[in-house]
């Protein structure tokens, strides 16, 4: 392999080199800090993660650009299983694009490209794999939909899932989407703004323009980074989801494909609903 080669292999985001156990070691007790004392995080459903086994954990993402409960997930599984046991997520190409420095910390927590050529090697080399498919749309999607499962329709993950013949498990929260208050959402309004030759910020399509109060900004305009406000996050893992069919045929068969992903979409949103009655409960 060239010198080119190498560096291109290497790529930030594009390797599974990156993850440092050491560095997440250094880092639990601040996690624990915020997990503790920040968040207040109740937690639940760790019983569910089958020994040794493989899964592709599945979540809703919430709370803006700081998404606390994605954060306070992983501190659990760090805790529960230890940093050894390696579990990698998929992160949106647009904050490697944006903020490589932050990128380059999180890579060392098990951070990878979201593509599907990562989520397949990092399944191959032994790992567990958590995704949020709903992305921007959904860490953005306005306040009165916080307790909704939304995915904007992102299947990449039933197929990974056939593909490779590992069980999906459902990662949800409540309390999260509350550490900020997302008003609206105006993308398309600014898209069109830019249509009239109004440049991106950075040269780069945000996805979404949310409008939203928060801290340390007040009222916020575009997805900027935010600190969440200090809410407790009730978490919990669901039962395994297993599929009829799995296989490259399963994975390439459209209608099936889509059975699968409003089973997937309807069991989480069951289990969210549950989750909100019990929290609102206690």
């Amino acid at each position: 392999m060239s010198e080119t080669q190498h560096h291109l292999h290497k790529k930030l985001g594009w390797s599974l080199d990156e993850r440092d156990p050491g560095f997440i070691k250094s880092i639990m007790p601040i996690m624990g800090w915020f997990y503790d004392h920040y968040f207040r995080v109740q937690t639940s459903g760790w019983e569910h993660i089958p020994p040794q086994e493989q899964v592709l954990f599945v979540g809703s993402h919430n709370g803006g650009l700081a998404a606390p409960d994605m954060l306070m997930m992983m501190y659990d599984w760090f805790r529960k299983f230890g940093v050894e046991r390696p579990v990698y997520g998929l992160m949106h190409p647009k904050v490697w694009e944006v903020t490589p420095q932050i990128a380059q910390l999180v890579a060392k927590c098990g951070a990878i490209m979201a593509h599907p050529k990562m989520a397949y090697a990092a399944l191959r080399s032994g790992a567990s794999v958590l995704v949020y498919p709903g992305g921007a749309e959904d860490v953005f999607r306005p306040y009165a939909l916080r307790n909704q499962i939304y995915f904007a329709g992102r299947q990449g993950f039933i197929k990974v899932a056939l593909r490779e013949r590992v069980p999906i498990v459902p990662v949800i929260s409540a309390g999260a989407h509350e550490t900020l208050i997302v008003l609206t959402e105006c993308y398309d309004i600014v898209a069109q703004l830019h249509k009239l030759g109004m440049p991106w910020l950075f040269g780069i399509d945000p996805v979404v323009f949310p409008i939203y109060l928060g801290l340390p900004w007040g009222l916020s305009l575009g997805p900027l980074p935010n600190i969440p406000f200090p809410l407790t996050i009730h978490t919990r893992v669901c039962p395994p989801i297993k599929f009829e069919h799995y296989g490259r045929e399963a994975a390439c068969d459209r209608q099936y494909v889509n059975q699968c992903y409003e089973l997937v979409l309807s069991q989480m949103q069951h289990e969210l609903d549950q989750l909100v009655k019990l929290t609102a409960q206690s």
